[in-house]
């Protein structure tokens, strides 16, 4: 179509009818704004408007309307002709409907608000990362669970991974490098437990992803990551029923020996010795006949919560007997194991247990040996159950060392 300055139409091409439902003849002397869904204020006025005042091309789509009513969406290009000081103003228009494009892209976004609304209820976060080609992380896409879970902005964390990584905890976000590297390299799944520092507390996410090889070199990994908090505190209380002796509280024995064997090897690589003791209540199986069992549980209850009082929360305590127990000092010289242990002993000694007619006094006997860096833990409780039996035939309520643990003392740790 042709039109005056003013939009009047001058011409049109025969196709114009079956395109707008109006015959050419209808249409010259016209307003084209006649085509438009709002004639007063829509698109095609904006259009002439700018190609009079800025003497510009305007391209855009428009809604307009066919002679029959129906709603076409037509792409539009309006081009400025005779912008001569002598020639006068005309506008040449071209439309080319793409009611079918422009419905499907409607379709397109109406589809992706709804998959955007899916994923926002879904209780994880939906993620796309990339590793550049100099290891360099940032997320291409967050879901808004990021928010929900972590307290995070989506669009913050894109902007900065570091947003998100900063909160890890160190020894997780070791473990997210070195992970994800076997990841990229071999293009095996991804998968990760790690602790994220949130607005409510620190909270264990679990992150799952498959990588994909780009063409630039770099890596990326398409997956989810779920709060699996409940699911760690839950193993966690398992844990501690499995691995608790339920009377005392203590350590029991298949625990003991699976931590004494972590801190075994922890204490080999580092090259120090361990101080390790066996400890026994003295005249226990005469208590339990002479008051029965109920004293002797609160017997071993009550010396149970005076070692914790003594010991430090990671020194280890077990029970590994009825009325047997052992204690691993970490990071603890040996001279200084004396005085600890010697505390410990007459810090039980002073124990009370109030009876309905009588006061009941327990004292125990300590046998000490030391687990050597490259020593074996069997060993060295063999050795300080010898030392024990010894502190026993001496006359009990008193701390013996194996024969390879010199007595010596200085003041006890704090």
């Amino acid at each position: 179509m042709l039109t005056d300055a003013y939009g009047v139409i001058l011409s049109v091409n025969p196709g114009v009818e079956p395109h707008s439902g109006y015959p050419p003849k209808a249409l010259i002397g016209r307003r084209i704004t006649c085509l438009d869904v709002d004639p007063l204020h829509g698109n095609i006025r904006l259009a002439v408007a700018h190609c009079v005042e800025r003497l510009r091309p305007w391209r855009g789509v428009l809604l307009c309307r066919r002679a029959d009513g129906r709603l076409i969406h037509q792409d539009g290009v309006f081009q400025p002709l005779g912008t001569g000081r002598d020639e006068p103003l005309r506008l040449l228009v071209t439309l080319h409907d793409v009611t079918d494009l422009c419905q499907q892209a409607q379709y397109d976004h109406a589809l992706l608000q709804r998959f955007q609304g899916t994923l926002a209820q879904l209780p994880g976060v939906v993620f796309q990362l990339r590793e550049d080609v100099r290891g360099e992380l940032d997320f291409l896409y967050l879901s808004d669970g990021m928010g929900v879970l972590a307290g995070l902005s989506p669009s913050l964390v894109m902007q900065r991974a570091d947003a998100l990584l900063e909160r890890m905890h160190a020894e997780d976000r070791a473990a997210l490098t070195t992970s994800l590297a076997q990841s990229s390299v071999s293009l095996e799944p991804w998968i990760l437990e790690f602790r994220v520092e949130t607005f409510d507390g620190l909270r264990w996410f679990e992150g799952r992803a498959r990588p994909s090889r780009r063409r630039d070199g770099s890596t990326l990994w398409d997956g989810l990551m779920l709060d699996i908090t409940a699911r760690k505190q839950e193993e966690q209380r398992t844990q501690q029923l499995v691995s608790t002796d339920m009377l005392t509280g203590a350590l029991n024995r298949r625990a003991f020996f699976d931590f004494g064997e972590a801190l075994r090897a922890r204490a080999a690589r580092q090259g120090y010795a361990v101080p390790l003791a066996m400890l026994d209540l003295d005249h226990f199986k005469r208590l339990n006949d002479t008051y029965g069992h109920a004293v002797g549980d609160l017997a071993l209850q009550a010396f149970a919560a005076t070692c914790r009082d003594c010991l430090r929360p990671y020194d280890l305590f077990a029970r590994i007997g009825g009325e047997e127990f052992v204690v691993m000092l970490v990071d603890t010289p040996l001279d200084e194991a004396w005085g600890v242990l010697d505390r410990l002993r007459t810090t039980v000694e002073a124990i009370e247990l109030e009876m309905a007619d009588t006061t009941l006094r327990i004292t125990v006997s300590l046998g000490l040996a030391v687990l050597p860096p490259e020593g074996s833990l069997d060993l060295a409780l063999s050795q300080a159950d010898q030392a024990l039996y010894r502190a026993k035939h001496e006359g009990r309520n008193r701390l013996a060392g194996a024969p390879n643990v010199p007595r010596v003392r200085r003041d006890a740790r704090p």
